[in-house]
């Protein structure tokens, strides 16, 4: 496992893609995109080094609960069962956010699977070269790693549910800042990846919901 693990997911390659987007900002000359290719470049290294850091903590009493966790919310099948718990025991109120978070996710996940990941390039990180415990590992996905699906798709439920909800919204954003941060710790993402994923996930929600209450009140009030 440790050898197919390294053989595709290169060490070089994420800083290399990096360092080109720098250097191609810096080509172009002028102070501010100098300043840009800066920022890329520390960014960059910030985020390797905090993935290292994480992976070089030993976190025994962490490492199965954050796997599962992590394996659970695989094609948002936790996001899925809340909104279906949601929907038989909320109400009308707990129907209506359900729908709305389930509809959030299905747009967000295009908008990162089949734009941004296509866009950019990202291999996924060295995991045993970083020296992450196998106990900690999950399925290393064949995707590329920028941006995170997972926690896009977590901030995305959460945002749209926490329009009609507030309270349960906020504890479903930290339950998908947990998600998020299993898939750093399993070693499948880098932090950049997750954080951009959350932006992503919170954007599109908002956005859904937007949508949701603009449609007519008969409408609406037929989902429920």
């Amino acid at each position: 496992m440790a050898t197919q693990d390294a053989a595709q997911e290169p060490p070089a390659d994420a800083e290399a893609i990096a360092e080109r987007l720098a250097e191609r900002l810096a080509q172009q000359g002028g102070p501010a995109r100098l300043r840009v290719a800066e920022w890329l470049r520390e960014l960059g290294a910030v985020d390797r080094a905090v993935y290292s850091a994480i992976a070089a903590t030993p976190t025994p009493a962490l490492d199965e609960p954050l796997r599962r966790l992590s394996n659970a919310a695989n094609n948002s099948r936790l996001w899925l069962a809340i909104a279906a718990g949601m929907a038989v025991a909320g109400g009308r109120s707990g129907r209506h956010a359900a729908a709305s978070g389930t509809l959030a996710i299905g747009p967000t996940s295009a908008l990162v699977n089949l734009g941004v990941k296509s866009v950019w390039s990202r291999p996924r990180p060295d995991r045993s070269g970083a020296g992450v415990p196998r106990q900690r590992n999950v399925r290393m996905p064949t995707s590329t790693s920028f941006p995170s699906g997972h926690a896009a798709s977590g901030f995305a439920f959460a945002s749209a549910i926490g329009r009609e909800q507030p309270w349960l919204g906020l504890a479903l954003r930290f339950l998908a800042a947990a998600v998020a941060y299993s898939r750093v710790h399993t070693g499948v993402h880098y932090p950049g990846d997750v954080v951009v994923g959350a932006l992503i996930g919170e954007s599109t929600g908002q956005a859904t919901a937007d949508l949701i209450d603009r449609l007519p009140a008969s409408f609406r009030g037929a989902r429920g």
